[in-house]
């Protein structure tokens, strides 16, 4: 039977927290800990917006023994495609449900023509925002990347804001670029329609084409695929002309109460983009602990891998979590091999094929 979405005067309390329908699409508050912080000062604030929450101070307590009581927290609800069909249709985008919890939602700039030190960047190297959207029983959760331009971003700012949806990183992915292009990562509860409704006035401020299907069969790929597996430890997968590997920690990572599923955007992405004779760029990025990065730097940098960026995705995440983004070109294997002692700083998941 399709999950339906709970109406509005029926919602649960959210971590002690009820979701008005003024509150709907306003984040909520991260974790009891932080409540409990904030309560002592009387105060309390969303994070990182200035939307205004219906509790008081008095529900933090029963926040904290609801935790304690339970000593868990609540993993995605299972959805079909079918239940996802309002967001699609908000959105005027069709995404895909990934392990029947996270749907996906494309948002690459294919429209864009940048490049960086010489290289002609495909877009599925550098340029492949998107939009996740999962089910939590006290609401949906909104976790995304969106690729901007530099003269788009001051609008879909503006934009997120006035939606309620929280940005929570902006940064670069590759070290120059011509067009200006900037990263903003984005993080919401609430209603999944009124969700995708303001994720629909950001993009509107921005020329993101829709998604276009995948081809029959995928280009192929320049490269010594299996002397990169090979140094790797693992197989890739070919997608748009770039052979990707999508990595997620052995680690359970949470954000408040909730179970984040990798799918959500918890991995580390490595990418090579042929350029002939053997040759790629690497881009992509690692995701770690706070006593990983500095590892990562160090085994970067001895392979003469660029480092391009070093920052958070999520602003409430445990065990908190960085992510690092790096740049080189060279042979493919040799590339490979430079990253392989970065990876394994990063308590990577093992591969299962």
């Amino acid at each position: 039977m399709p999950f339906v979405w709970p109406h509005r005067h029926h919602r649960r309390r959210a971590r002690g927290v009820v979701m008005s329908p003024r509150s709907h699409i306003k984040p909520v508050v991260g974790t009891a800990a932080a409540l409990l912080l904030v309560a002592s000062s009387g105060l309390l604030a969303g994070c990182g917006t200035d939307a205004k929450s219906d509790a008081s101070a008095g529900d933090t307590h029963g926040v904290a023994d609801h935790m304690a009581e339970h000593d868990q927290a609540q993993q995605p609800m299972q959805t079909t495609a079918a239940d996802w069909k309002p967001v699609a249709g908000t959105l005027g985008r069709t995404g895909t449900l990934m392990k029947g919890t996270v749907y996906h939602v494309v948002l690459a700039r294919k429209d864009l023509k940048v490049t960086t030190q010489g290289v002609a960047i495909k877009p599925g190297l550098s340029l492949g925002g998107y939009a996740n959207f999962a089910k939590y029983h006290d609401g949906t959760m909104l976790m995304g990347d969106l690729v901007v331009t530099e003269t788009e971003l001051p609008k879909v700012t503006d934009a997120l804001q006035a939606a309620g949806i929280e940005q929570t990183a902006l940064h670069k992915h590759l070290l120059q670029q011509t067009p200006a292009i900037w990263w903003t990562h984005i993080h919401a509860m609430g209603d999944p329609v009124k969700l995708a409704k303001g994720l629909k006035s950001a993009l509107d401020a921005t020329a993101i084409p829709p998604a276009s299907p995948p081809p029959a069969t995928q280009p192929p790929i320049a490269l010594d695929t299996t002397g990169i597996d090979k140094a790797l430890g693992r197989k890739g997968a070919a997608d748009g002309g770039i052979y990707k590997f999508t990595i997620a920690r052995a680690n359970t990572i949470t954000d408040g109460t909730h179970v984040l599923p990798p799918a959500l955007g918890l991995t580390t992405g490595i990418n090579f983009q042929p350029l002939g004779g053997n040759k790629a760029a690497i881009n992509g990025d690692f995701v770690m602990t706070a006593p990983e990065v500095q590892k990562v730097i160090q085994a970067l940098r001895k392979g003469n891998i660029d480092i391009v960026e070093l920052h958070n995705h999520a602003l409430n995440d445990q065990p908190r979590l960085f992510y690092l983004h790096y740049w080189a070109t060279a042979d493919g294997v040799t590339l490979a091999k430079a990253l392989r002692p970065a990876l394994d700083a990063t308590n990577p998941a093992v591969p299962t094929a």
